[in-house]
């Protein structure tokens, strides 16, 4: 009935704007139903204990020339959740339509946390003397309540990424063992067939459902399934080393220029800097953190000087100065701000 984009959508239902012509206006109680279906549906998620972690999506502004002008933040609102919710909806009628019938398709699935991980993570959290509830099987409802409780804490950011690398990466399979992080029992992908495969697959499999047939495909659900969970890995790959390409010709022009920032990884061989006002992210080689031997502890997220005690741990906040964007490595590096001198 209409082209319309997230923001108008957004200006209406908060009450910014008003609609201006009678096509938009005869759509209002039809957005105001279905924004009440998105309330209704955001309740039932909270319900069912799904866990919605807080990240950051970034967008790079680029000028006339063709070159990054800024890298900012994506910002959502409630336009964006009710289209979000609707598929989720989507997906999950589709799973289940599937699964009644007995017709074989990819689900998109998430396995529960390994052992080992969970036992990482209990140990990780009983350094703040916190607890995640569930024992040997948590549900995803456990880590949701836990996320509400440290909400507030100033070390938020630091609690929510160990829980959130506690968790298994979701993947396609024709073994339907569930959706641990959206708290499902049946889940596929249903609503993006014109850019992702297994939708399409999932669309033929409906299609041969509903004239009393059964598909089957050329290789089996198995191999396709793996197929493409690595196609999928592999598109992230690529789409993350333009932007990191990208960075790094956007910050070849401030080399010796000093950062803020916060360390969003440990390794072993030094610590990644999520700079606060750009959003790019580089490495402090464990050389250049000080005048010390640094042991790595992968269990508290973090580096600690033998001699000195300093420590460098995950969500930590750190001054760092850059010396290198490498286009050839997409690598960025600083060194430690007070180091540099």
């Amino acid at each position: 009935k209409a082209r319309l984009t997230y923001n108008l959508v957004w200006s209406w239902l908060s009450g910014e704007a008003e609609p201006d012509n009678e096509v938009h206006q005869a759509l209002q109680p039809h957005i105001k139903n279905l924004y009440k279906l998105f309330q209704a549906l955001h309740k039932a998620r909270w319900a069912r204990g799904a866990i919605d972690f807080e990240t950051t999506e970034t967008q790079m502004l680029f000028n006339a020339d063709g070159k990054i002008e800024n890298i900012v933040p994506v910002v959502r609102n409630d336009a964006h959740r009710v289209i979000e919710e609707c598929m989720l909806a989507a997906n999950v009628c589709a799973s289940d339509f599937l699964a009644e019938h007995k017709q074989t398709c990819l689900y998109r699935v998430h396995a529960a946390p390994s052992e080992e991980k969970l036992k990482n993570l209990r140990a990780f959290l009983g350094e703040f003397g916190m607890a995640l509830a569930g024992g040997d099987d948590p549900h995803a409802k456990d880590y949701a309540m836990l996320l509400e409780k440290i909400k507030l804490r100033p070390d938020f950011q630091l609690l929510q990424t160990v829980m959130l690398r506690s968790l298994k990466q979701a993947m396609y399979s024709p073994d339907n063992v569930g959706h641990f992080g959206l708290a499902y029992e049946h889940y596929t992908h249903f609503t993006s067939p014109i850019r992702r495969y297994p939708d399409l697959l999932v669309h033929r499999a409906i299609k041969a459902v509903l004239a009393g047939e059964g598909y089957n495909p050329a290789q089996s659900w198995d191999d396709i399934g793996l197929q493409c969970s690595a196609t999928e890995r592999r598109a992230d790959e690529a789409t993350r080393d333009v932007e990191n390409w990208l960075k790094c010709f956007f910050m070849k022009e401030r080399i010796g220029e000093e950062f803020d920032g916060t360390i969003s990884a440990v390794t072993g061989f030094g610590i990644f800097v999520a700079l606060d006002a750009i959003y790019v992210e580089g490495l402090v080689h464990v050389s250049d953190l000080g005048q010390d031997y640094f042991q790595f502890d992968n269990i508290k997220h973090q580096m600690l000087g033998e001699r000195t005690g300093q420590r460098f741990r995950l969500g930590d906040r750190v001054r760092v100065r850059l010396v290198r964007a490498d286009l050839e490595s997409n690598r960025i590096d600083f060194v430690m701000a007070q180091a540099a001198g």
